[in-house]
């Protein structure tokens, strides 16, 4: 069974592009993906991986407030007793962002610009080993 994972836009961002682009990628590479759309609640991005039962929440943030969403997508997960589900952040990540980031609870850090090879083989050792730290910058 392939592993699951969950493409979300958080906040107010409405541009998808990339989201599609690496939830493409990753579904050529075998996962099963599940994409929210844009806009979407921290609240109903929990709901949706605790429902779905994805090994994987892939958070698409290209406003900013990747440091807030991403922290709150974590203490979420928690809260509802999914912390085994790891969190991976993309978009728009300043380099000096990506430590207190991983300090937040994500798993992996790949900003814009990231080879889709690379952000594969993330996910792909994060479903297989269970979540880690890594980073690619």
């Amino acid at each position: 069974m392939p592993a699951r994972v969950l493409v979300a836009k958080p906040g107010l961002d409405g541009h998808d592009r990339g989201a599609k682009v690496v939830a493409r990628a990753l579904r050529d590479a075998g996962f099963e993906v599940i994409f929210t759309g844009i806009r979407q609640r921290i609240e109903d991005i929990v709901t949706i991986a605790v429902h779905e039962d994805v090994a994987v929440v892939g958070l698409s943030i290209l406003s900013g407030a990747h440091l807030g969403l991403t922290a709150r997508t974590v203490e979420g997960l928690r809260a509802a007793g999914a912390a085994d589900i790891a969190v991976v952040v993309g978009g728009t990540i300043p380099s000096a962002d990506v430590p207190r980031l991983l300090a937040a609870g994500a798993a992996a850090v790949f900003p814009t610009g990231t080879p889709l090879d690379a952000v594969v083989a993330g996910v792909g050792a994060l479903t297989r080993k269970g979540p880690s730290c890594a980073s690619v910058s």
